[in-house]
């Protein structure tokens, strides 16, 4: 195997990258298609009668199967880029997170759900969880590519 020039193996990241993103974009298009038609069948079908939760409850458990397939399939040079854009999610979650658990030191809200600062509680220690995990993560395979001694 021949050698590539760091400028080489950035174009090859970076157009292994575009591919990705293209077939994101495309998985995503498919997936709302989807989405779309089993919501007239289900409504055609029962006359109106599925309920909303239940039916976005379906949803969320094939879009696991998917993202399981999706994650499971990139390539182990798109792990690193992958982990960091996971962190950029999980931090975007986190300052929702923290809205909906400090509803109550907001003077315009009086007192707010105590289930919505219960989820938003959970939902900080996960998403914090997963932001440190993902650190760590990339943390050891950029260490992989480092030179040895």
């Amino acid at each position: 195997m021949a050698t590539q020039t760091p400028d080489q193996a950035l174009q090859h990241a970076r157009s292994a990258a575009e591919a990705a993103r293209a077939a994101a974009d495309a998985a995503q298009v498919y997936a709302d298609q989807a989405a779309d038609a089993l919501g007239a069948a289900a409504h055609a079908l029962t006359g109106g009668g599925v309920d909303p939760t239940v039916f976005r409850l379906a949803i969320f458990v094939l879009a696991v199967f998917v993202g399981y397939y999706v994650v499971w399939s990139v390539t182990p040079a798109l792990h690193t880029p992958l982990m960091s854009v996971t962190n950029a999610i999980s931090s975007v979650i986190v300052v929702g997170a923290l809205l909906a658990v400090g509803v109550e030191a907001v003077p315009a809200f009086e007192g707010g759900s105590g289930w919505a600062r219960l989820f938003g509680f959970i939902a900080l220690i996960l998403a914090s969880v997963n932001i440190f995990g993902g650190f760590l993560v990339t943390q050891r395979m950029l260490a992989m590519y480092k030179k040895k001694g």
